[in-house]
């Protein structure tokens, strides 16, 4: 029997030998409540309650901090190791979902670390706060539709499943391109599109604020500016307000030099899990912080399409609670986003969902 359900009868049993009197105190008379009493230790002896054990197990699913990584990739391996060692979270299950057992899950499960699980079995996942999709269908000689459309038609065979067994869960997407996939598993989820979020500009928006304060030396607040759009060669920086130390152009020429030091970063599996793991320490621990994570955009800037593009966005535990609009107004980045979401709605109309 399970530790917590054990857990749970003991606290049963206290609070009803709590409320009722010792066996040898009750009158020969009061045969009925004797009855009633032993019935319900026999119940226990038998690991069995009707009084309060469901109760019980849907306490322990709320407060333990439980969340699955899909994918034993590099990039899984490195969100495992990086959550693993912020210690944020109770449970962790990798369902690794490959053939045999590759490097990186072979040397997991030699070394076993706390509070982690391996599974190839979907319904080890229950009960996430997070679910996290780390997987790529990598084809060869293909076009870019067609390698899109193979993670599309993975997808559709994990998300509902996952989805399923943890449906108040938030649905973190760090597979690629990570704005149509995170569009896949929102629409194949069925979940709100609050709770269905991907990777974004996350690592870059941090990156940038990093370079900006300490390596260029700025007077500026640090999280006032950030990475947003569509990741890759099309994302844009954008202020959230008019500094008072700094105009415009200042603003400009400083951003673009921060960017020309970030292009030198690559997006490496390790900083991309601790990206992710920084994420997940938001959503789990309900912090309300701001990140720069792709979101549901349709009404952003004037956007008309249903896409995902990365926002500033407050998270939480019930995912994204508030999208930051900036308060300065630039063209370029109206233009960019613009533009991004067209493309973008233009390959998820030619998408087989």
């Amino acid at each position: 029997m399970p530790k917590s359900v054990i857990v749970g009868l003991i606290k049963e049993m206290i609070a009803k030998f709590q409320e009722e009197l010792p066996l040898y105190s009750l009158s020969s008379s009061d045969e009925a409540r004797q009855v009633d009493l032993l019935a319900y230790i026999a119940k226990i002896t038998e690991g069995v309650s009707d009084i309060n054990s469901k109760n019980w197990e849907n306490h322990e699913t709320k407060t333990i901090k439980k969340i699955t990584v899909v994918g034993g990739g590099e990039l899984g391996v490195a969100c495992t190791l990086a959550i693993s060692a912020k210690g944020i979270v109770d449970r962790l299950v990798l369902l690794d979902l490959s053939e045999g057992t590759k490097g990186g899950m072979m040397d997991l499960d030699i070394f076993k670390l706390p509070n982690v699980e391996i599974s190839k079995d979907l319904s080890a996942s229950a009960h996430s706060k997070v679910v996290i999709f780390t997987v790529n269908s990598l084809g060869s000689s293909q076009s870019y539709l067609d390698v899109v459309q193979r993670n599309v038609d993975m997808f559709k065979a994990l998300v509902p499943a996952l989805a399923h067994h943890s449906q108040h869960s938030v649905l973190l997407v760090a597979s690629q391109p990570v704005e149509i996939m995170t569009y896949v598993t929102w629409k194949l989820s069925a979940f709100p599109a609050n709770r269905v979020i991907g990777i974004g500009c996350n690592l870059d928006s941090q990156r940038l604020q990093y370079i900006i304060t300490n390596v260029l030396k700025a007077q500026t607040s640090e999280k006032q500016v950030w990475v947003i759009g569509e990741q890759g060669e099309d994302k844009v920086t954008n202020w959230g307000s008019q500094e008072e130390v700094m105009n415009h152009n200042s603003q400009v020429q400083l951003s673009s030099r921060a960017m020309e030091l970030l292009r030198e970063k690559g997006q490496r599996s390790c900083s991309v899990g601790l990206s992710v793991a920084d994420l997940v320490d938001s959503l789990v621990n309900d912090k309300k912080k701001m990140h720069s994570v792709s979101t549901l955009a349709k009404g952003y800037c004037d956007i008309n399409s249903e896409v995902y593009l990365s926002l500033p966005c407050i998270l939480g535990s019930n995912g994204v609670s508030e999208v930051i609009k900036s308060t300065v107004k630039e063209d370029r980045v109206t233009e960019k986003l613009h533009s991004s979401a067209s493309l973008l709605h233009g390959l998820q109309q030619q998408l087989k969902l």
